[in-house]
């Protein structure tokens, strides 16, 4: 009998399944988009009964595609949208209120009123995170402060707390399994990331009783079994985690200096740096990568909020592009962008800027600007971010980086991959497949059964699409810099 491994790619946009054989390659996949909600400005919100029709949907549908028996699926991976948060009845499995999404803002003016109160240091040096909304602890407060009654049954211990992927294994269990991996716990802003635990002096801090919160695991074991009446037979859930952490480990970047962008929604960077947890000087965070038998590998990670979505809102907002892969063919069709700078802070800026009050901005117009230069601004745009957090990241580690694994749905356009490999001066490598956030997941699930033998099996699985050779002068390269550095100074200044 054939074996393969089911990977969940819960994302923010989409709910994915994704079947892949002992070669690693995809054999089925399915996708159905999920809900959001945007119920003030800067509210981003989506239903978590959404969040799990939609992805034991796509896992059945996947399966039928190839007339695939659910014996054949030795396990089930999980990747997951990061910090989307997630609150319970733990009588009933109902959540009590829509999953706060890791793009809302609901909570920054909470966020600054703990920065002012001089808390930064100290979460910083527990967690290896910086104060902001993109964090689940705020989220949990915000739920429990808000939702009627959410707070007495908190402190009843009657309320269960969990990021996507928690609440995917609990509804797969049956309310079985709530446990959470080391990934998502050090992105919630209540996991001390030097004890490696849930910290009480954070839990007191934003007032979340210790019993709504998950058993942390290791990303790769067997956490328990599927239910057979949702796929037809019990299936062993052997890893949990986060999306970008997944990626990162399904490019084979195994070893400390070794680093990976993705560019979906938003754009995440990430670099190994091993056993060693280095706390930041520059605007980065300090993360998990993983955590296997035990033994966990740090990251430093760079945060872009917007990406994909900025070619969206060319798309859905100025209406100068049809569909998305229209901007490759638009930005070629000009030499430059007329000293054009588009900043794609709707949500504010991440990393390093950290200013959830910037705004975005289209600057220096002329009358002899066209579509053309305002789309080719708008990709470049996700260069100079992706440039900032790396130039960051080789500061903190005290590493120049020798090449960049780039992998997502907006990686598969040419001119931004080429324009990156300039402005970063760098070797950017795209993979053939560029579902490794999906792969990184299934990697992780096949360790832990002994569908593959080991890291070293997995390696040579890794095949490279294209290379781009950075062809970009110093000075032109430090001038581009310059000015967008100026341009998003506009940008940070606008709603002061």
């Amino acid at each position: 009998m054939k074996k393969y491994i089911m990977a969940f790619d819960a994302g923010t946009t989409s709910a994915r399944t994704i079947i892949f054989d002992k070669n690693a390659d995809i054999v089925s996949m399915a996708q159905r988009d999920l809900i959001k909600h945007f119920p003030k400005p800067g509210y981003v919100e989506e239903e978590p009964e959404d969040l799990w029709s939609k992805q034991i949907g796509t896992a059945v549908e996947a399966m039928i595609k190839k007339d695939i028996d659910p014996k054949e699926i030795a396990a089930i991976g999980i990747s997951n949208q990061r910090e989307t948060t997630i609150v319970w009845d733990k009588n009933t499995g109902d959540p009590i209120y829509n999953a706060i999404v890791w793009q809302c803002k609901r909570t920054a003016d909470y966020c600054e009123e703990l920065k002012n109160k001089g808390y930064g240091k100290m979460i910083e040096d527990k967690t290896g995170l910086v104060i902001d909304p993109y964090f689940s602890a705020t989220k949990i407060r915000w739920i429990l402060e808000n939702v009627e009654g959410a707070r007495e049954k908190a402190e009843k211990g009657e309320l269960l707390f969990g990021t996507v992927e928690s609440y995917l294994i609990y509804k797969l269990t049956d309310g079985e399994v709530h446990i959470t991996d080391y990934t998502n716990a050090s992105r919630t802003m209540l996991f001390n990331i030097n004890e490696n635990k849930w910290d009480d002096e954070l839990l007191e801090l934003f007032k979340i009783p210790k019993s709504m919160l998950p058993e942390i695991r290791n990303s790769s074991e067997v956490y328990g079994h599927s239910k057979s009446k949702y796929l037809g037979c019990e299936i062993p859930i052997s890893s949990a985690i986060g999306d970008q952490q997944s990626s990162l480990f399904g490019t084979a970047s195994f070893e400390r200096g070794l680093a990976k962008a993705t560019y979906g929604t938003g754009a995440f960077i990430l670099m190994n740096t091993g056993k060693e947890l280095v706390q930041s000087k520059n605007g980065l965070v300090s993360t998990i990568a993983w955590a296997i038998d035990g033994k966990i590998t740090y990251a430093l990670e760079g945060s872009i909020f917007e990406a994909g979505s900025a070619i969206d809102f060319l798309r859905d907002n100025l209406r100068i592009i049809d569909q998305a892969d229209d901007s490759e063919y638009m930005a070629s069709k000009v030499n430059d962008t007329e000293d054009v700078y588009f900043i794609p802070a709707f949500t504010g800026l991440g990393a390093p800027y950290w200013d959830q009050y910037a705004r975005g901005a289209i600057i220096g117009l002329t009358a002899s600007v066209s579509k053309y230069h305002i789309v080719r601004a708008a990709l470049e745009s996700l260069a100079y971010l992706s440039a900032d957090v790396i130039n960051a990241m080789e500061e903190d580690s005290n590493t120049k980086l020798k090449s960049l694994k780039a992998d997502g749905g907006v990686s598969k356009n040419n001119f931004l991959m080429s324009f990156l490999s300039d402005i970063v001066d760098v070797e950017v490598k795209r993979p053939k497949l560029v579902e490794l956030t999906a792969l990184g997941a299934c990697y992780m699930a096949g360790l832990s059964v002994g569908f593959w033998k080991d890291k070293e099996e997995l390696r040579e699985k890794t095949d490279v699409d294209r290379v781009f050779i950075s062809e970009m002068d110093e000075e032109t390269r430090n001038k581009k810099m310059k000015r967008w550095h100026e341009a998003i100074e506009y940008s940070k200044n606008w709603a002061k």
